[in-house]
């Protein structure tokens, strides 16, 4: 069965840094544009990171121009997201998504939190 799974969430200080991993599972991962998008309570779902199929072109949400990275490994169908320079408008659950481009399939991982306070 297909499962997204996000680890690496967690409490950090503002100006500190976290990298989140998703494994993917029980799908062809190298056929998926992978993305990373997050919630803030009270607010919609944004998109933070997104990467092609072959990890050769990557965007970012406006917010984290500079401050994050996402990067893939194909071999072990795993998406990251790096981000430094943290701050507390950067606390949200994160999501991973995976969409097929011909046909929009899409799947989502069940979410991590990630909290930037002092």
């Amino acid at each position: 069965q297909v499962q997204l799974v996000e680890s690496g969430g967690g409490l950090v200080q503002p100006g500190g840094s976290l990298r989140l991993s998703c494994a993917a599972s029980g799908f062809t991962f190298s056929s998926y544009t992978m993305s990373w998008y997050r919630q803030a309570p009270g607010k919609g779902r944004e998109l933070v990171a997104g990467i092609t199929k072959t990890g050769g072109s990557t965007n970012y949400g406006d917010s984290v121009k500079g401050r994050f990275t996402i990067s893939r490994d194909n071999a072990k169908n795993t998406v990251y997201l790096q981000m430094n320079s943290l701050k507390p408008e950067d606390t949200a659950v994160y999501y991973c998504n995976a969409k097929r481009d011909y046909d929009r399939r899409t799947y989502w991982g069940q979410g991590t939190q990630v909290t930037v306070s002092s």
